[in-house]
């Protein structure tokens, strides 16, 4: 999963195809739970690009979308959001499959 690296490229990410961003923090457990199973859903959803948001890097960006939990999803598809999987709550391979198949 690539790392988002500037406002500019979200900007361009979330405007341009289907992209899903993934909210995440290097001290959250919860995210570091569900890290071994994100390269296996990137290859089963082939369709998304996936962009990894370091919550303490990007505040702005959570606070604009109310991504007050994380581990936190959003999809977007040429900037209309298409969904999104947010709390505070561990998540689990399945619920993260499940939120990406009902974005279709």
């Amino acid at each position: 999963m690539k790392n988002l690296e500037s406002m500019e490229q979200f900007e361009q990410l979330r405007n341009q195809g289907k992209t899903i961003f993934m909210f995440s923090a290097g001290w959250c457990p919860d995210c570091r739970f569900i890290e071994p199973v994100l390269p296996e859903i990137e290859s089963d959803f082939p369709e998304f690009t996936f962009i990894h948001v370091d919550r303490d890097d990007y505040i702005d960006v959570c606070q604009q979308l109310d991504v007050f939990g994380i581990p936190s999803f959003i999809a977007f598809e040429d900037g209309k959001e298409l969904g999104r999987f947010v709390s505070k709550d561990r998540k689990t391979k399945e619920e993260i499959e499940n939120f990406i198949k009902g974005l279709k």
